[in-house]
């Protein structure tokens, strides 16, 4: 969905009118990709929006799933699209058991796919002339606007980690499981930053859009970025394992690099127990288990309106 001069017209004039407070909620529900798909997990261990729940005391309702991007139009891959499959199969369960939206609140963590390898635009294997603007576009606008129209009042936008700092797209990565050809790897890491900035910074601006244009409506932004990159500079704040902390290789490393390497695909297990917290990035590109049960602190408390990590744009 392209943003249009009247609507940019609409959002110097309105200001939102809903009052700065937040319900009790009682129902999560998820969309995204690989970082929030709890049937998954991607972090080896337990999916984020689990502990969420858990400690926010409400039902989770998860349609989140590896490998998406926000549509298959703009970025196609095999995983379950948000636009084209999630919001569907979100759509078919509210029939079979509504929710009360007042209580309610939607998350969405998208852009990872969509800016990376495998059909994303950092190999240029995305249609010609699809950019960062439309699929930030469509994780912000289509998806809202959609939820919206389906009842949705109170929404949490995460934005896109600093995924240069992953092991994947960072100036010392190797070839791995998800891309095992060369590339320059500074130039890659670079290029990987500035989407992300870029991407980034149209979501912050977008999302203030709709907090203008949907006066019934709860809007915040949950700065994943920051919080990443705060994890990555201080590790001691959120690390908590056995082993040395480590914010630069993986628990489970798979180095395709390696004479007699796993060529094949198949990659040495890994950290085991306790050892598995000390590690920010549970794979080249995912988060661990331990990042991610901070990610699900701060979204628990988000749903309270007291973390630093969230800004609720009323």
């Amino acid at each position: 969905m392209l943003v249009s001069a009247s609507l940019f017209a609409v959002f110097s004039l309105v200001s939102p009118t809903l009052a700065g407070t937040l319900p009790r909620f009682t129902d999560l529900v998820t969309f995204g990709d690989s970082y929030t798909d709890v049937q998954s997990a991607s972090d080896g261990g337990v999916a984020w929006p689990v502990y969420a729940a858990g400690q926010a005391n409400v039902t989770l309702h998860a349609f989140a799933r590896g490998g998406a991007t926000c549509s298959s139009a703009l970025t196609p891959r095999t995983g379950p699209p948000v636009m084209e499959s999630q919001i569907p199969a979100f759509q078919n369960a509210l029939k079979q058991s509504p929710l009360n939206q007042e209580q309610t609140v939607y998350t969405l963590w998208i852009g990872t796919n969509d800016v990376g390898v495998l059909g994303g635009l950092i190999t240029g294997t995305a249609p010609q002339g699809v950019s960062v603007g439309n699929v930030t576009q469509c994780a912000v606008l289509s998806w809202m606007f959609a939820l919206h129209d389906l009842g949705a009042r109170n929404f949490i936008f995460m934005n896109m980690i600093p995924l240069e700092l992953t092991p994947l797209y960072s100036p010392d990565g190797h070839p791995n499981r998800y891309w095992n050809h060369k590339r320059n790897a500074t130039e890659w890491s670079t290029s990987m930053r500035n989407l992300v900035t870029e991407g980034n910074s149209h979501s912050l601006f977008l999302l203030q859009l709709m907090a203008a244009l949907l006066h019934d409506a709860r809007i915040a932004l949950f700065d994943s970025h920051a919080l990443f990159a705060d994890m990555y500079s201080n590790p001691r704040k959120y690390l908590n394992g056995t082993a040395p902390l480590n914010v630069t290789s993986s628990e489970q490393e798979c180095d395709y690099e390696v004479e007699g390497g796993p060529v094949g695909g198949v990659c040495p297990p890994g950290a085991k127990g306790s050892d598995r917290d000390s590690f920010l990035w549970f794979d080249e590109l995912h988060p661990s288990e331990q990042a991610d049960r901070v990610v699900a602190r701060e979204i628990a408390a988000a749903m309270r309106g007291n973390t630093t990590w969230a800004t609720w744009l009323f």
